[in-house]
């Protein structure tokens, strides 16, 4: 008998791009198209600069998150969802709307 180990079935390499507290957070603040470091914790208030630092880095390294940098006086950075991370948002949506209809809060 074929014996996937967990980490190759399908789902739960997707479940690993999105698992955590913060990532779907990201992506949501993400989708409309890039933003600097300082507008994503403004949409994000309660991650902390460590967090947000991290779950970018770590995003980027899966190929979800592009970093570009502007040169000059002020050195300026943006982030922005890849084609790979674009074609992950209807998926999340979906989350979003079931999470809306299913999940009551406690």
């Amino acid at each position: 008998m074929f014996h996937v180990e967990p980490i190759n079935f399908p789902v739960n390499r997707a479940l690993s791009i999105i698992e955590g507290k913060w990532r779907p957070q990201v992506y949501c603040a993400l989708e409309s198209g890039p933003k600097r470091f300082s507008e994503l914790e403004r949409e994000i208030p309660e991650i902390s600069r460590k967090v947000l630092t991290d779950q970018l880095r770590e995003l980027e390294d899966m190929g979800m998150v592009k970093r570009t940098s502007f040169p000059g006086k002020v050195l300026h950075v943006e982030y922005e969802l890849t084609k790979e991370a674009m074609s992950l948002q209807p998926t999340m949506k979906s989350l979003c709307t079931w999470g809306e209809n299913n999940c009551e809060d406690k």
